[in-house]
């Protein structure tokens, strides 16, 4: 069904937008909803979706028609020009980009821009001092001499040895919350992810220089099949064991336990399973029930050695999906003694089902066992005995200490004192580094990585609270959430909005004033993320451009917005030396353009200025950092758009109340929020896709519901 509605609305999307409204009101009852005369929510919500986000969705369907990578890219980045213009999004920061101080070596974990890879952190090299700025910089130097060649790994340790550094067998660090699971297919979020990732391995994990290597898997084969579906087929590696979280032997791996977590993950519909719609035979028929025969579904097991997935199609970018939970082996065996079931036998409400709601409660074949977890207390890794890599293990064990937030020289002491093994720097321990004469000899800029953080607008606003336990409440009466859910429909008033916000300002609040566009992204891909492996055509707005091999992603999508003549500068072909980023420069704030875009909002929408339009933005009152931050924000709107628009910054003092607020919700009726700030994607495999599918109608676009629809 899920499948269905997201169909009929991509249908529907041709018959157009819906024309502006004007709303009057008496000032104390709410204005008139024109999206009210739809009585189911899904059909709301499409329509709000269709009035809002067409121009994407048509241009991002054409990008799948396309007839090669190169205009498949291209077509792509057409598509996210067309989002970016709805404003539905403000693109925030990147990760990384800030001071850091570390025992940790750069590139000594596996280099991906994508998936899960980079948080396995067995080959992590540690050293028991904090490493020196200077010889971070000539390791990161090396990195890019030698990448590709296999030996950087090598000459890291040998570098750190010759340097006078020693070198420790354990890795602590900080964490901000608590995994919800231990179910490694039963969830997308990035606090459950991050841990589960370093209890299994992949079939093919990427090395410390970005190559994709075997892990479980020795060896592929791919053959085309006549009906035009293509299979890879893979020889998983002998002798690999499943463990309790005690290290005791359950079970020898076998190829079905890779088809037992196949259907495990649809079963579960954690929000991994979209990434396999349109991708594995059956797999969209299975999840929405068309066919709900598994035997249909692309992935099957010829023997206990081989595991094999045929595709509908090639994609270009499936063996880059590897690493990621989606693919995730489970012991069949183990997941049925929890009282795992499959199919329409598949109830995780049972009382009998316990797989995945504790560390003792899954099977191990990674190079860790959770030995301890307490909620916001710690995570204790520990090596796992009978981990068939135990030469490729650097790590015999790995510490994660909660970290609430609330003191901001914290993790600071922590790292000086050897609680921890490293920390990013905010302006409060910045300073303290300074005071103290450890910044200039340990403080470098880490690199930035390919997750975006983004605001976003809630375009139907349902939720006055938070849906779990009341907290953040709003302050507004109806009269005045309507008001503001009419503003955030509006597409000027969103790019008004947009072009408000001092991007810098606010990320200085974490970073520090002279890191303060350090660490900014104006895209929701990376503009480097991919390049075009060969010449292509496409029409850009009115005109037909062609693009060489070798062309930026980014690049595109800056000609697509320029061609609509929107003043948004999301890629710079100088930055990075030449090499050409969307990072690192405030492409979005832009005071005239913002009032230019609220006098038309205002025209439009029959509204005086004088009467203003308040937006609540929660944040987590209890850190000093994302106080400020949260200020930052409200000041720079308010004072670009001249009292027009009030910030209503709602505090919470727990950080999971913030979470609640938006990033823990299950559907858009549950967004507690007008504007949300604590959100952002990291790619799953290789392709602009892994982004911009996640803003998809229906059920599919596992971002979606952060607008408050779906």
């Amino acid at each position: 069904m899920k499948k269905l509605l997201s169909m009929l609305l991509a249908a529907s999307l041709i018959l157009g937008l819906t024309g502006c409204r004007r709303n009057k009101g008496n000032g104390t009852t709410a204005l008139p909803d024109p999206y009210d005369a739809y009585e189911d929510y899904d059909q709301r919500s499409m329509a709000i979706y269709r009035d809002t986000l067409a121009p994407f969705l048509q241009a991002y369907q054409q990008a799948l028609e396309a007839e090669s990578v190169s205009q498949r890219y291209a077509l792509m980045a057409v598509a996210e020009a067309e989002l970016l213009a709805s404003a539905v999004m403000l693109p925030l920061t990147a990760g990384g980009g800030s001071y850091t101080i570390t025992r940790a070596a750069p590139y000594t974990l596996p280099y991906a821009q994508w998936g899960n890879d980079a948080d396995r952190l067995r080959t992590l090299l540690v050293a028991t001092s904090p490493i020196e700025a200077e010889d971070v910089a000539e390791m990161k130097t090396q990195w890019a001499k030698l990448r590709g060649t296999g030996e950087y790994a090598a000459w890291a340790r040998n570098y750190l040895l010759e340097e006078g550094y020693t070198l420790q067998d354990s890795y602590r660090m900080a964490y901000t919350a608590d995994p919800k699971t231990w179910d490694a297919l039963a969830t997308s979020r990035s606090a459950d992810a991050e841990a589960i990732v370093n209890t299994y391995d992949g079939l093919y994990e990427y090395d410390c220089e970005g190559t994709l290597q075997p892990a479980l898997a020795k060896s592929h084969t791919v053959r085309k099949n006549d009906d035009g579906t293509v299979t890879y087929s893979f020889a998983l590696r002998p002798g690999v064991k499943w463990v309790d979280s005690q290290g005791r032997v359950v079970a020898d791996m076998k190829a079905d336990d890779f088809v037992a977590g196949f259907q495990h993950m649809l079963d579960a519909a954690g929000g991994l399973e979209y990434l396999v719609e349109g991708l594995i035979l059956g797999a969209t028929e299975y999840i929405s029930g068309q066919n709900p025969d598994f035997s249909h579904v692309g992935v099957t097991a010829p023997n206990d050695a081989t595991v094999e997935y045929t595709l509908i199609s090639d994609e270009p970018y499936f063996m880059t999906m590897l690493g990621y939970g989606v693919f995730a082996p489970m012991s069949r065996s183990f997941y049925q003694s929890k009282g795992g079931r499959f199919g329409r036998e598949f109830d995780p409400s049972a009382a009998s089902y316990t797989y995945g709601n504790s560390p003792d409660a899954i099977a191990y074949c990674g190079p860790y066992l959770v030995s301890s977890a307490t909620a916001e207390n710690s995570i204790v890794f520990t090596a796992n005995p009978a981990y068939w890599n135990e030469d490729g293990r650097r790590l015999q064990q790995i510490i994660w200490r909660f970290n609430d937030g609330k003191d901001a020289l914290k993790t600071y002491h922590d790292t000086l004192s050897g609680v921890l093994d490293g920390t990013a720097l905010n302006p409060s321990s910045a300073e303290k580094a300074r005071t103290d004469g450890t910044f200039e000899k340990y403080a470098h800029v880490s690199a930035r990585n390919s997750t975006t953080y983004f605001a976003f607008c809630n375009l139907d606003r349902q939720a006055m609270s938070n849906f779990n336990d009341g907290a953040a409440a709003s302050s507004k009466d109806a009269y005045q959430n309507s008001r503001s859910r009419a503003a955030l429909r509006n597409v000027h008033f969103r790019r008004a909005l947009a072009f408000a916000v001092d991007r810098g300002g606010y990320n200085a609040q974490t970073a520090g004033e002279d890191l303060r566009l350090a660490s900014l992204r104006n895209s929701f891909v990376p503009g480097n993320f991919v390049t075009l492996p060969e010449e292509t055509q496409i029409t850009v707005g009115n005109r037909q451009r062609t693009y060489p091999a070798g062309t930026l992603y980014g690049q595109i999508v800056q000609d697509r917005l320029n061609s609509l003549g929107l003043p948004i500068k999301v890629f710079d072909p100088n930055a990075e030396h030449g090499a050409g980023s969307s990072d690192g420069f405030d492409g979005w704030y832009n005071p005239q353009a913002a009032m230019e875009e609220l006098k038309i909002a205002m025209q439009e929408l029959g509204l005086s200025p004088e009467n203003p339009i308040y937006l609540d933005l929660p944040y987590f009152s209890g850190g000093d950092a994302q106080t400020n931050r949260a200020n930052a924000y409200k000041q720079s709107v308010e004072r670009t758009l001249g009292g027009a628009v009030r910030v209503q910054l709602v505090p919470c003092a727990d950080s999971n109340q913030v979470y609640y607020a938006g990033y823990y919700i299950s559907a858009g009726y549950e967004a507690n929020y007008d504007i949300y700030d604590l959100s952002g994607w990291g790619p799953d495999y290789g392709d602009p896709k892994t982004y911009l599918s996640t803003l998809l109608p229906g059920y599919e676009g596992y971002m979606t519901r952060m607008l408050g629809i779906f």
